[in-house]
């Protein structure tokens, strides 16, 4: 073999093992290309879910903050309708207070009305001797009324007439004046007792509104209750109407509400 069947012979294994080479590289590099964009795309989704995690931890959040928030409005609310309603019970029994000094105006009115709070004291307290209070500008019609008490009583009970002591030292406290308004007052009545202090009845007309506003109250936040929900449905009406009115655009001519 001469030396150009050599050089042949090599340049032929040079081309061959450069084709080799040159295929083994074209392998590694596809093949790292494909890791490559497997690792890209698994970095990629793993940031994704990390994000997407990250915006439901936050919006739960958000709704947390939203449900804390409208439960703090809620509760406002409600102590604000709650507060109304005091003010409205309050303003109804004040005004109730103020009427009832006009019934000791009637003076045979009142006198009748003196009458059946004593008797109603004595069947109350059922005592062979009572203590009377009252308002010392009542004094003189308390006392016209308890003979008729106190027969009315020993004929409802089948017992001797009762012993009433009508207490000269110390009175209820009269009606308001205009020198001092916010005095302690008491609007009429009397009170019973016993005569060793121990059972005391009070039968006052302020007494009486208190007990009967402690029994109607209930009643009263009811009918309040059901008055605010008429009126927020009747504002809510009349939202929706304005909102229809001001779409009505083709309207031309002035409405008039009667």
């Amino acid at each position: 073999m001469n030396d150009g069947d050599v050089s042949r012979q090599i340049q032929q294994m040079v081309r061959f093992i450069r084709q080799e080479a040159e295929e083994k590289a074209n392998e590694i590099s596809i093949s790292a290309e494909e890791e490559f964009n497997i690792e890209k795309l698994q970095l990629v989704e793993a940031e994704k879910k990390k994000i997407r995690q990250e915006y439901e931890r936050k919006e739960k959040q958000v709704d947390v903050r939203k449900k804390i928030e409208y439960s703090m409005q809620l509760n406002a609310s409600r102590i604000k309708v709650l507060q109304a309603q005091d003010d409205v019970v309050n303003s109804m029994k004040d005004a109730a207070a103020k009427e009832l000094l006009n019934v000791s105006t009637h003076h045979h009115v009142y006198e009748r009305l003196l009458k059946d709070l004593v008797l109603q004291s004595l069947l109350r307290l059922k005592e062979p001797a009572v203590l009377l209070r009252c308002r010392k500008e009542d004094k003189h019609l308390v006392e016209s009324v308890l003979q008729s008490a106190k027969q009315e009583y020993a004929e409802k009970t089948g017992v001797h007439q009762p012993e009433i002591i009508v207490d000269d030292n110390v009175y209820l406290p009269s009606a308001p004046t205009h020198y001092d308004p916010h005095a302690f007052f008491c609007s009429g009545g009397v009170v019973l007792a016993s005569r060793d202090g121990k059972i005391v009845f009070e039968n006052s007309l302020d007494a009486r509104l208190d007990v009967l506003f402690r029994k109607k109250l209930p009643e009263i936040r009811k009918r309040l209750v059901g008055q605010l929900a008429f009126e927020i449905v009747m504002v809510k009406v009349q939202e929706h109407n304005q909102t229809q009115l001001e779409n009505m655009e083709w309207i031309s001519f002035p409405l008039e509400i009667p």
